[in-house]
C-alpha cells in the first residue's frame, strides 16, 4: 500500500519540479523578448515526465536549429530533459525567435497547470490524513 502513495506522491513531486523549470525558461524568453539574437527555449513536458518517473520515452524528434552552428540542445541537469530552440513563427530582423504572444500563452497554461497539481496535491495529503486519523 505504501509503495502506492509513494509512488502516486513521487509522480506529483516530478511533475510539480518540472512544471516549475519550465515556468523558468517561459519566464527568461519573456525577460529576453527585445534581447538582439536570443533563441527561445521550452521542452515537452509530457516526454520530460516520462523520462523522470521512468515510463518508456518516444524517440525524440530532431529538434529544429537555427543555425548550422548552433548547438541542438542542452540537458537540463536537474531534470535531465532536452531544452529545444523554440521555431520562430515569424523571424525578427535581430535574430530574436521570441514570439511574446505565444510565451505569454504557454506562461499562462503551464501556471494553470502547476496550479491544479499542486490542488490534486493536497487533496491526495488531505485524503491520507483523514483516512489515517480514522483508522
Amino acid at each position: 500500500m505504501m509503495n502506492k502513495v509513494d509512488g502516486l506522491l513521487d509522480f506529483h513531486a516530478e511533475a510539480l519540479k518540472l512544471r516549475a523549470r519550465r515556468q523558468e525558461l517561459l519566464a527568461s524568453n519573456l525577460a529576453n523578448g527585445d534581447t538582439p539574437h536570443y533563441k527561445a527555449v521550452d521542452f515537452k513536458f509530457a516526454d520530460a515526465l516520462r523520462s523522470a518517473t521512468g515510463a518508456q520515452a518516444p524517440q525524440p524528434a530532431m529538434p529544429v536549429r537555427t543555425q548550422a552552428g548552433h548547438m541542438v540542445s542542452a540537458v537540463l541537469p536537474a531534470i535531465g530533459t532536452d531544452v529545444l530552440f523554440r521555431s520562430p513563427q515569424q523571424p525578427s530582423v535581430d535574430g530574436n525567435t521570441v514570439d511574446m504572444d505565444t510565451e505569454r500563452a504557454q506562461f499562462a497554461d503551464n501556471t494553470v497547470r502547476y496550479e491544479a497539481a499542486l490542488q490534486f496535491l493536497d487533496h491526495h495529503i488531505k485524503t491520507l490524513l483523514a483516512a489515517s486519523s480514522q483508522g
